[in-house]
């Protein structure tokens, strides 16, 4: 309920006099105020200029520095991360390296190809993922050579499923996520699924997968809790959260890459409405509307069924390829679906 305040005669006078006061003096305020953001944004403009003219896209903290300020050959020679000394320092492909000793930072003049870190110092088996993720130096392998370093054990597991052909798949990807800034690109793999996503490809319109079965509500997620499944990016409240669907994420992933359960018991793709959901026999299903709703549990077990028939169809014909929702169903009862 919107709520009116009055003002006496003697409040709207004070009220007046200090308008008038105020307009006096916005005119220079904002002048000043206008030259002063103009000054900031040119700043601004030229600086993501600066960062975008280089031709490397590099791991690097505030100051420049590449691997927290590791000395990349300690990884060859000591077999383990040493911190280098900033006085002790090299600038190779836009990124500032300390080295532990001088024999080091010699050694990496007369090679930086060889010591350097793969992937712009970002975590490999994310980029083999088609994505960047930062690194924790102790993570670190010598794969053929070549420098590797992962974001944390469960990264490291990842990679070591297949060192080799992760490797490739990192090699292959690169480019693509180095041109992007390092957002996710779909991979060869995700090609084949088919989800409800947005542009950036996240699916539910962020919400929480796990919050559905662990909460029994919707629940925004936060894109600093995220993980990739099936070519969809997921967003989740907690790191918990995140940690539940890593471990099992086809047991909280939505039906029918979260298009409408109804709409797809009729063999149509159509959006959600994340706040319309049940879970059915373990399966998180998720609806457009609330007259949707409505029709798919008029036959709950015979929708579901009709939905699970016409979902290996869809994800062939629309697999990889630009979603275009279909057209609501003709009848008056569906028309929302």
């Amino acid at each position: 309920m919107i709520m009116k305040q009055f003002m006496s005669p003697k409040e709207l006078r004070a009220s007046a006099q200090y308008m008038k006061a105020f307009s006096e003096t916005a005119t220079n305020v904002l002048l000043k105020l206008s030259l002063t953001v103009a000054a900031f944004l040119l700043m601004l403009v030229a600086a993501f200029s600066q960062k975008h003219e280089s031709r490397y896209f590099n791991n690097l903290d505030a100051n420049g520095v590449i691997i927290d300020g590791y000395d990349p050959v300690a990884f060859f020679t000591d077999n383990k991360p040493v911190k280098g000394d900033p006085t002790l320092q090299y600038k190779y492909q836009d990124a500032t390296y300390y080295f532990a000793s001088k024999e080091h930072l010699d050694l990496f003049k007369a090679d930086p190809e060889k010591y350097k870190p793969q992937f712009g110092g970002w975590c490999a088996y994310a980029v083999s993922l088609g994505r960047v993720a930062p690194i924790d130096v102790n993570t670190f392998s010598i794969v053929n050579g070549r420098l590797v370093i992962q974001h944390n054990q469960r990264a490291v597991n990842g990679w070591n499923k297949d060192v080799q052909g992760n490797l490739s798949l990192a090699d292959k990807y690169w480019p693509a996520v180095s041109e992007k800034g390092g957002k996710q690109i779909q991979t060869d793999v995700e090609k084949g699924f088919l989800n409800n996503t947005d542009k950036d490809g996240v699916t539910l319109q962020g919400y929480d997968a796990v919050a559905y079965f662990a909460d029994s509500k919707a629940t925004p997620g936060d894109p600093k809790y995220s993980a990739r499944y099936n070519g969809a990016t997921y967003w989740f409240t907690s790191e918990a959260h995140a940690a539940m669907f890593k471990d099992h994420p086809e047991m909280f992933a939505p039906q029918y890459g979260a298009f409408c359960g109804y709409a797809m018991s009729l063999g149509k793709l159509r959006p959600i409405d994340p706040t319309i959901f049940q879970i059915i026999d373990g399966r998180l299903i998720l609806q457009h509307s609330q007259d949707a709703y409505k029709q798919f549990n008029k036959d709950v077990a015979g929708n579901t069924a009709k939905a699970d028939a016409n979902w290996p169809e869809q994800v062939k014909k629309h697999a990889g390829k630009k979603i275009k929702f279909d057209k609501p169903a003709k009848s008056v009862e569906e028309d929302n679906s």
